[in-house]
């Protein structure tokens, strides 16, 4: 069992300096080289005599020099917010506003300005990480202190960043480290998801406290499925990770299978739900894989429960539950008054336990209203819909709001909404999911009443639209097609009647 994730990680640059501990490409790193480049930034950011605890943001993609920055931030007692390269740059802007970091460290070139808060450049931190010295990590991250926080979609434009303390952290990684999923000693993981994402902490640290090493696959190659196919055959991993959704596409490979990925014996998933399909075709392709479907909210750290996919479960599940919550965690089913269900009945799902966040950062208001304590434990409404057997086996059945989760990733229809109404050839807007018959979102669809406009077609507006967003919100939160209104239909009281468009875009 890991008491100190920190110490944990630093002890195998003693018991096996030379072991890689991060693969992209080809471009190897090793757990000594991990240790002397996070000593080496934990030494600096102490003598910057930087506001007390205040986190850091780091900017960057899929490079070991990342993982060696967050390193680095945890020693010396601070939290970490990852940025990803291809976050636009009014959200890097508004996460600067919201956290008030202490600095901003670009691993990479920054695309925009941060006001008054100090930046570490890349080259400076290329200096700092070659710089020799004897640190001792004194006063590193701890207990209840936040050890990283990530910053999901919000509403009103406003991300939430969610803090994850090193005893949240802790008490994830044990579990993924038990005999629920019988991991290798030193797994080969897949570390494939951004690190804005939380999905890629699932990935990172249950290997770093194994001592194994990660297969970093950056965007430009998931993205380019040529490159993809070429370079999976060429990883020797045991491990997967991923939401379905890349795992679809990887699928599209017949080649993908245990015949030319032969070391591969555990998929785990999370991020968005797991389709019959989707898991019945690579039992078929991996036979002797052991498939996992886990659940959880970013606010409860990536995951509280799972389910191994066998033959039988496939047999006896159209739709997959979402498993069997873990060990020192309760989850239950509540009514619109807070009040607990009895088994199978549909409400909300609670989670409860030492994995459930403190809340979110400088957002206290946003806390209140997501967060309380459940008899002495920290608990969380997901307002995710719901229902647990008599035995203890949980059922997702949606969302309780207009959250969806597409392609792994969390958004909230309020946050595109109100990017959609500031473009400037958008009169009003609203967006909603279409689902395909395996519940799964498919497509974010935005019915638009458009501004008068000289356009000589729909593509050509819709082109011009979706340029412009590029430069407002992420690329996963802008709608795949527009529809053109003259009007919008509204409720009773003035409102627009979304549900009326969401029965619209998915008639029974």
């Amino acid at each position: 069992m890991v008491t100190n994730l920190i110490e944990t990680i630093d002890d195998y640059a003693r018991t096996q300096p030379e072991q890689v501990v991060y693969d992209v490409q080809g471009v190897r790193h090793t757990y000594a080289q991990l240790k002397a480049y996070s000593d080496a930034l934990a030494a600096h950011l102490d003598a910057l005599a930087l506001p007390e605890k205040a986190p850091i943001m780091v900017f960057g993609g899929q490079t070991f020099e990342m993982i060696a920055t967050f390193l680095g931030i945890v020693k010396a007692g601070r939290a970490y917010i990852p940025i990803d390269t291809h976050s636009p740059n009014d959200r890097i802007t508004m996460i600067n506003q919201i956290a008030k970091p202490a600095a901003m460290i670009a691993v990479e070139n920054l695309p925009v300005g941060v006001g008054t808060t100090p930046v570490i450049t890349p080259d400076q931190l290329a200096a700092i990480f070659k710089t020799e010295t004897d640190y001792h990590a004194d006063h590193a991250v701890s207990g209840d202190d936040d050890y990283y926080i990530i910053f999901t979609s919000g509403t009103t434009g406003q991300p939430k960043g969610v803090e994850i303390s090193h005893r949240n952290l802790l008490s994830y990684v044990n579990w993924m480290l038990s005999d629920d999923f019988g991991l290798p000693k030193h797994p080969n993981a897949l570390s494939q998801p951004p690190y804005s994402f939380d999905l890629s902490v699932m990935d990172l640290y249950p290997t770093l406290a194994l001592g194994g090493t990660l297969y970093a696959l950056p965007k430009a190659v998931t993205d380019d499925f040529k490159q993809l196919f070429s370079a999976l055959p060429q990883l020797p991993i045991n491990v997967w990770v991923s939401t379905p959704s890349f795992m679809d596409i990887c699928l599209l490979e017949p080649k993908f299978d245990a015949a030319h990925l032969p070391a591969l014996t555990h998929f785990l998933f999370c991020g968005e739900e797991l389709t019959h399909k989707t898991a019945a075709t690579l039992k078929q392709r991996f036979p002797q894989a052991r498939i996992f479907n886990t659940y959880g909210p970013t606010e409860t750290c990536v995951a509280v429960t799972q389910i191994e996919l066998t033959d039988a479960a496939l047999k006896q599940y159209d739709r997959l539950p979402i498993g069997y919550v873990k060990a020192d965690t309760q989850m239950f089913v509540v009514d619109e008054k807070g009040q607990p269900l009895p088994a199978d009945t549909e409400g909300e799902l609670i989670i409860a336990g030492p994995s459930v966040s403190k809340g979110y950062l400088n957002n206290p208001q946003k806390t209140a209203s997501a967060f309380f304590e459940w008899q002495g434990q920290p608990a969380y409404h997901t307002g995710d819909v719901g229902t647990m057997t008599a035995d203890g086996l949980f059922r997702y059945r949606g969302r309780v709001d207009f959250q969806i989760k597409m392609h792994g990733y969390r958004i909230e229809l309020e946050e595109v909404n109100h990017y959609l109404a500031q473009q400037a050839q958008i009169e009003q807007a609203v967006a909603v999911p279409k689902y395909d018959k395996n519940h799964k979102v498919t497509q974010m669809i935005a019915y638009v009443v458009p501004k008068p406009n000289d356009f000589k077609s729909d593509f050509a507006l819709t082109t011009a639209i979706k340029k412009d967003l590029q430069g407002m919100m992420m690329e996963y939160m802008i709608p795949q097609r527009f529809i053109y209104q003259q009007q919008l239909p509204r409720t009773a009281n003035g409102k627009i009647d979304v549900k009326s468009i969401i029965k619209e875009v998915n008639p029974e």
